[in-house]
């Protein structure tokens, strides 16, 4: 495959060029919106600081796991300090829009927790109000891309009652930031 061969040619393995880095995020793409949904379940499960572990599977195979913690209390307005943890992650095959070319990357995540991406969401007015926050980390590749690639983005969004949990409101929450890798940074702007 092109790619795998593109991808391979630094000394390091590492993703090397904006267009490798935008491909290095491609895989994690769906695993964004999971991340949130499982923070929102912790959120919902909770009766102590800490959150039940909160986990799904990859479309393809592996873990995705969200543990930590969220602020008690009556208050309207909470935070939520979460860790995402993977293990042999893949949602499969991604096609490059545009090109007759597909990738296969495998993502894990450093198995110490303290190391793992932060997911950290401030919930203001809830059930109903607006989200905020951030995914910062970095994960490892294997694949057709191999090395490290860390994701810095922000969210901000609407909340939603449903039926006595709370919820993203489906639609609302924009996700910007970057994706490095290697000498690499993609621009991340979309809507969940």
């Amino acid at each position: 495959m092109l790619l795998a061969s593109t991808a391979a040619c630094s000394d390091d393995d590492a993703v090397d060029s904006d267009e490798e880095a935008r491909r290095a995020y491609l895989g994690l793409d769906e695993s964004i919106a999971k991340s949130l949904t499982l923070g929102f379940a912790g959120f919902n499960a909770a009766s102590s600081a800490n959150i039940p572990p909160q986990m799904t599977a990859g479309i393809l195979g592996g873990t995705l796991l969200i543990t930590g913690q969220v602020d008690q209390g009556s208050s309207d307005n909470k935070g939520m300090r979460l860790k995402v943890g993977m293990v042999d992650y893949t949602d499969g095959t991604v096609v490059i829009e545009g090109e007759d070319e597909e990738i296969n990357i495998t993502y894990d995540t450093d198995a110490d927790v303290t190391l793992q991406p932060a997911l950290t969401l401030s919930l203001k007015n809830i059930p109903t109000g607006t989200l905020e926050g951030t995914l910062i980390g970095t994960y490892q590749m294997d694949g057709d891309i191999i090395g490290e690639t860390t994701l810095n983005l922000t969210f901000a969004g609407t909340l939603q009652d449903s039926g006595g949990m709370v919820i993203r409101a489906p639609g609302t929450t924009t996700v910007t930031g970057t994706v490095t890798s290697g000498e690499g940074t993609y621009n991340v702007d979309l809507t969940l």
